[in-house]
């Protein structure tokens, strides 16, 4: 990301590694020893996702660093976070001067249930709404009235021509097409994205998605009608997003000489 020109995009969306697969020391920069977020436990063992404290720390330091530096100060950047990783999420973001605009509660009705027996089972994920401009300059694009109008299918809790809260009711189920290539461990519903983009996205614009997995976010904006970059290291992950990419687009082809 660091070769690509500041104030380039419209919108970031990112769905970093949690670290929640293991739970090191945390030391970062100091001789005090605190437990990593979310405790020793396996979640699904990818090496992505094996960091220690310190290197979520440093990773998301980096990546965010950037972010601040893409992203127009009309523009908004959307982190999906859980307890392992949105303790380092908010506090970087203070420290670098990105402020929140909002926390959201995504709710999961029907989560994983927990194996162990030995947690609650783990019903919610953190979505941040964050800008660059800081306090002082405020110019991130809302599409307000669009949102509040909105009626979504499926969600309890937003009626249409009201306000939109910060508790989200979104299924964790994803559609038949979304799984036809392939699936990821952290793969998130299309609709989640979607909703994103309502909310900030801009017509014509540029999104980037740092952590582009099987490509759920770079649809939602293909769909919606933005230009997108994204990366992704992992290449199985990476053919898969492709496939689901080439097949979006020749929907959207279709559709429009139909």
């Amino acid at each position: 990301m660091s070769a690509l020109p500041e104030n380039s995009f419209d919108l970031a969306i990112c769905d970093p590694p949690y670290g929640a697969a293991t739970s090191a020391k945390w030391n970062y920069e100091s001789d005090k020893k605190i437990n990593g977020f979310g405790g020793n436990w396996k979640l699904n063992n990818e090496e992505w996702d094996l960091l220690t404290g310190n290197d979520i720390f440093k990773s998301t330091h980096q990546w965010l660093t950037q972010l601040k530096r893409l992203v127009k100060p009309t523009g908004s950047i959307w982190l999906h976070a859980t307890y392992h990783n949105s303790g380092f999420v908010n506090v970087l973001c203070q420290l670098l001067g990105l402020e929140i605009i909002n926390e959201v509660t995504w709710y999961k009705r029907n989560a994983f249930p927990n194996l162990s027996a030995r947690r609650l089972t783990a019903s919610h994920e953190t979505i941040l709404w964050v800008h660059t401009g800081g306090e002082k300059q405020r110019k991130y694009n809302f599409n307000y009235d669009v949102v509040k109008r909105a009626k979504f299918d499926g969600d309890n809790m937003k009626e249409a021509d009201k306000q939109l809260r910060t508790v989200w009711d979104i299924p964790n189920n994803k559609s038949k097409d979304e799984l036809s290539f392939g699936t990821h461990p952290t793969q998130k519903p299309l609709r989640v994205s979607e909703r994103l983009l309502m909310i900030s996205g801009i017509k014509g614009g540029k999104l980037l998605v740092p952590f582009a997995g099987s490509g759920t976010e770079m649809i939602a904006g293909m769909k919606y009608g933005m230009q997108s970059v994204g990366f992704e290291m992992n290449e199985e992950y990476f053919e898969l997003a492709k496939e689901r990419l080439l097949f979006e687009e020749s929907k959207i082809k279709s559709q429009l000489f139909v």
